[in-house]
């Protein structure tokens, strides 16, 4: 795995600021049923990475302690592995917060996870599920052969249960990644695409698709050094940079937290190993803080960050900006 840390540090990218803090981005753990290409955690099913007991409880108490933090953004890996995944799902809801499970789609298929998505739909967990195109050739090649069958059968079974049917209140969005070093398509046009091909083949229905540069880290990152695109990869991230993108970025108002509890401005900044600092503490655990400190506070910016302006803008929302990409495909 080459380390891209020394490739990203020196950086002319624009200095951020926190805002208020809305939004407790959560990284359950690196273990994944799969191995996706893409991947920026580097998350696979031999990571050993799980966050315990001690500090999901810590999780609550700062959702607690933060009347300002609405949503509780979940990640892994698969979060759904880590064995206190239920518990903290039914204490956000009882706490009024909304709760997003960044699912693959296929764990609800894996051992152990009987009643997963009903568990997901009695709790009104808003699913944010991946699904690189909507083409089974592209789908298996990024993430493993058999996964786009799987895809279909569990979107097809989350509909049954309410997702993205009218009245419902179960919301049900999608995530497009490109197969490698280029620009995301436009997410409005893409996401007409995604809908109407779903749907005539598949009697699919979903909310949003969300469209996600990759950024040159970890998996990814250490792909396009040993294809010896780093550098041109980089130039197109910086070259489609804007300035408007800036004001919307997620670091201003989200905080991310790795598996064993400490703070970091996103969840790139976590996988670079670039903790939010304070005074005497080379990194910030979230039993010390309660979210209105970490307001005004600088946030900590590499070359990674032009992934997130360049273009339409991506964050774990989707694009930030109006569609500035071309005509929309997703083998790209």
């Amino acid at each position: 795995m080459h380390a891209t840390l020394p490739l990203l540090a020196q950086t002319d990218f624009p200095a951020l600021r926190r805002r208020v803090v809305d939004t407790l981005q959560v990284n359950l753990g690196y273990r994944c049923n799969q191995s996706c290409v893409h991947c920026h955690v580097n998350a696979g099913p031999n990571r050993t990475e799980e966050m315990s007991g001690d500090t999901v409880d810590a999780v609550v108490a700062f959702l607690a302690a933060s009347p300002q933090v609405r949503t509780l953004d979940l990640t892994g890996g698969a979060p759904e592995l880590n064995r206190h995944f239920r518990r903290l799902v039914i204490a956000a809801r009882a706490l009024g917060v909304r709760v997003i499970d960044r699912c693959n789609l296929t764990i609800l298929e894996e051992p152990g996870q009987d009643g997963l998505a009903e568990f997901l739909a009695d709790h009104a967990v808003e699913i944010v599920a991946s699904m690189p195109c909507y083409l089974e050739e592209n789908v298996d090649r990024q993430r493993g052969k058999g996964t786009f069958d799987a895809s279909i059968r569990e979107l097809q079974r989350l509909n049954a249960l309410g997702y993205a049917q009218p009245g419902s209140g179960l919301t049900l969005n999608l995530v497009y990644n490109p197969q490698g070093a280029s620009l995301p398509p436009g997410q409005e046009e893409l996401e007409r695409d995604y809908k109407r091909y779903l749907a005539e083949h598949f009697d699919i229905v979903f909310n949003q698709l969300f469209t996600l540069a990759n950024m040159p880290i970890q998996r990814f990152g250490s792909m396009l050094v040993s294809k010896g695109q780093f550098n041109s990869y980089m130039a197109l991230l910086r070259s489609a940079h804007r300035e408007d993108n800036l004001d919307r970025v997620m670091c201003r108002s989200v905080v991310s937290v790795d598996w064993q509890g400490y703070l970091y401005d996103c969840d790139f900044n976590q996988q670079l190993g670039l903790p939010i600092r304070d005074a005497g503490k080379l990194r910030l655990h979230l039993s010390e803080i309660a979210a209105g400190s970490l307001e005004d506070r600088a946030i900590r910016v590499a070359n990674h960050c032009f992934g997130c302006t360049a273009g339409q803008g991506s964050s774990c929302g989707g694009a930030l900006g109006a569609d500035t990409a071309p005509a929309p495909s997703c083998s790209n």
